[in-house]
């Protein structure tokens, strides 16, 4: 029986490499020559610290572009509000989205059956696995995800005939 995943998954290679190129454009830049901005990767998280609420906001504009120009979807990013850190510093966390969120994947489902195609849908943890007996349904359904605005960046994968 024919099946795909929808899944959400960030290249963590990518992310680094984008993160070291910010840090080397940071480092020749000259409005941040003698300030102390850093930006770091903890797991799934991002950290920017940066003497001042406007150079974490250019530091995140960097980061941004540089994700960007490695196909790191932006709206895989939950970024957090801008905090005060030591010694009158500022910092901001990112967070990086690996799987779909439960509330998120119910959305899906309800979509899906929803457009009375003839797939099922089931939630598998953080994926979602459509299954259907024509291949034509799940072009459909894929289509039909690929219209809706979900506010995640998903990708599909697994398709089997």
């Amino acid at each position: 029986m024919p099946s795909f995943d929808i899944v959400c998954n960030v290249d963590l290679q990518e992310v680094d490499n984008a993160v070291n190129q910010t840090l080397r454009e940071v480092g020749q830049r000259f409005d941040f020559k003698g300030s102390n901005s850093n930006v770091k990767r903890e797991e799934q998280v991002l950290l920017l610290n940066a003497a001042d609420d406007f150079k974490i906001r250019t530091l995140g504009e960097i980061l941004k572009e540089k994700l960007a120009k490695r196909q790191v979807p932006l709206k895989s990013l939950q970024e957090g509000p801008i905090e005060p850190g030591p010694v009158g510093t500022a910092k901001q966390r990112i967070e990086l989205q690996q799987g779909i969120a439960t509330d998120k994947a119910r959305e899906i489902v309800k979509i899906v059956k929803g457009s009375k195609l003839k797939v099922q849908v089931a939630i598998q943890g953080d994926q979602l696995r459509v299954t259907g007996k024509k291949r034509d349904d799940l072009q459909a359904a894929m289509q039909l995800i690929r219209q809706t605005d979900l506010g995640i960046a998903w990708q599909t994968t697994n398709f089997r005939d």
